[in-house]
């Protein structure tokens, strides 16, 4: 086990992760962009793994995002096949490991195929307690917003009774920490529509690496960038 370059008490509880640039990775090496989701999901296997090392009790992956349905039907078609088989291939060794995973995100729009292999993948590492998996899978903050306020209208909730708590709730997230950490690889410098009521005082970390070149070493970087933030949620600390 490689040890971390920070003291555990120094670790984020939650990392959240926009895992972008496998297209332009593959692309930048003469390959199609299918090449790069496969190397992106080599990465994931190594985040995922290295957290449950460490003692990261959550963390959280962009998986695909809502708006991600307008691109081609066949890198689509790729990316939810290779959804499928990552889900049914690493199951065992997330069970082995203690790792629970979840689904944040809708429903409506995943194949009988997708949801089948996801809730298996679910039900069956749901014992796990060493660290929550948590895939936003056809998820958009503001459609997750909307659906808490749809939420609140159908449960007969009066105006004022609504606040921060009945909110999170009913959130997608409910029972899950706000992220501490959100990273975000490619260089963008946007939020791209992800945890936006759960990030509100979340510290981010931007690296121009493309996600399948993110490596061990890249993540314990954004760790140690982290430990030395003083976060201050708004006071002036």
């Amino acid at each position: 086990m490689k040890q971390s370059p920070i003291p555990v008490d120094q670790l984020p509880d939650h990392v959240a992760i926009i895992m972008d640039g496998n297209g332009r990775w593959a692309e930048s090496k003469g390959l199609d962009r299918g090449a790069g989701h496969e190397a992106g999901a080599k990465t994931v296997s190594l985040v995922v793994h290295r957290c449950a090392e460490l003692g990261i009790p959550f963390l959280t992956l962009y998986s695909f995002s809502t708006e991600n349905w307008t691109r081609p039907t066949s890198e689509i078609d790729a990316l939810m096949e290779l959804l499928m088989l990552q889900l049914t291939t690493e199951v065992t060794q997330l069970i082995e490991n203690g790792i629970r995973l979840v689904h944040y995100g809708s429903r409506s729009r995943l194949s009988e195929n997708v949801l089948s292999a996801l809730d298996d993948a679910c039900n069956a590492t749901a014992g796990g307690n060493r660290l929550t998996l948590g895939l936003a899978l056809d998820y958009s903050g503001r459609s997750e917003l909307l659906h808490v306020m749809k939420q609140l209208v159908e449960s007969g909730v009066a105006s004022d009774e609504i606040d921060e708590s009945a909110v999170q709730e009913r959130l997608y997230t409910a029972g899950v920490p706000d992220p501490d950490l959100l990273i975000r690889t490619a260089g963008e410098l946007r939020v791209s529509n992800f945890l936006l009521w759960q990030i509100a005082y979340s510290e981010m970390y931007v690296t121009e690496k493309h996600w399948p070149a993110f490596d061990a070493d890249d993540f314990d970087q954004a760790l140690a960038a982290y430990s030395i933030r003083t976060r201050k949620y708004g006071s002036v600390k």
